[in-house]
């Protein structure tokens, strides 16, 4: 059997993915639409290993990459769920107050990749901190599925404390000089879009693919917002228009990109709907976005 390769991969089969990976299908329902391409020798089981995140040779700033230093920390949520662990990434050596980074996961928790992304935004000369949503539960439990099971435990809108609870922490953290912005991917990008609305100090937001805010919330937003969208994304899409004219009529500062020919979750480089080349484009304009901000 041939190594299956991205490009063997039917765009159904990244849709089915998209819906079994925000939970509008249960694993028996992937399993039993996915054997419909189960077909020139691929077997269910091996298409389903593809379509998986590898975190073993995925990352690209390993946790003990000399140039930043990591730490675990716990932070206060009172209004979310109580105390939160996440991950504070800054560069090595620093003897500066630098701006701060919220970095949002996905769906499943502080997972490997998400970690990776806060010690890349730590390279890039800010201070980064990715908390878990799934702290009140235990944490990531070491897999996307039980994560993703985890994550619809709890409450969105608790959640959301968290992260602005986090946000509060970092605004004060002795390293940071009060200027925070806030990245986040798919559950993280609607999180972007509400700190957005709900804290008047953020000074930069970045949703990868996230839900927008609620449109009578758009006149709230002092955030400059740079938003990132996947072309083949039916579900996300579907709020944008809405959300542009909202976003426009209210005379907000944004700026938007659509990336032809990328599914939801291009920007994860752990699973075959990765999008080098979108993925390396979004990811420098975030960067020159938040440093254009936050300097």
């Amino acid at each position: 059997m041939n190594k299956l390769n991205k490009e063997d991969i039917k765009p159904a089969v990244f849709e089915l993915y998209n819906d079994y990976a925000h939970n509008r299908l249960s694993r028996e329902e992937f399993t039993e639409k996915l054997s419909v391409y189960a077909v020139e020798g691929w077997t269910v089981a091996s298409l389903m290993a593809f379509l998986m995140p590898d975190y073993k040779d995925a990352i690209q700033v390993q946790s003990d990459d000399p140039r930043i230093v990591t730490k675990c920390i716990s932070y206060p949520s009172p209004k979310g769920g109580g105390t939160i662990k996440a991950l504070l990434c800054m560069p090595r050596g620093n003897q500066k107050k630098l701006p701060g980074i919220v970095v949002v996961h996905e769906n499943r928790g502080l997972n490997p990749h998400i970690e990776d992304v806060a010690r890349r935004t730590a390279l890039a000369g800010f201070v980064s901190l990715a908390p878990d949503a799934l702290s009140p539960l235990g944490g990531y439990p070491g897999n996307d599925d039980d994560g993703r099971a985890l994550h619809s435990k709890r409450d969105p809108n608790e959640m959301l404390e968290d992260f602005i609870a986090a946000f509060e922490y970092l605004k004060e953290y002795e390293y940071c000089n009060g200027k925070v912005g806030v990245v986040g991917f798919c559950f993280g990008g609607w999180i972007s879009n509400m700190l957005a609305a709900r804290v008047p100090d953020l000074v930069a937001a970045v949703p990868f693919y996230g839900s927008q805010a609620p449109l009578e919330e758009v006149p709230n937003i002092k955030a400059a917002l740079q938003l990132h969208y996947a072309e083949i994304d039916a579900s996300i899409n579907s709020g944008w228009k809405a959300y542009e004219k909202a976003l426009t009529d209210n005379n907000k500062e944004y700026t938007v990109y659509h990336y032809p020919g990328t599914n939801h979750g291009f920007h994860n480089d752990t699973t075959p709907r990765y999008d080098k080349a979108a993925a390396e484009l979004a990811w420098k304009r975030t960067i020159d976005f938040f440093s254009k901000k936050l300097g």
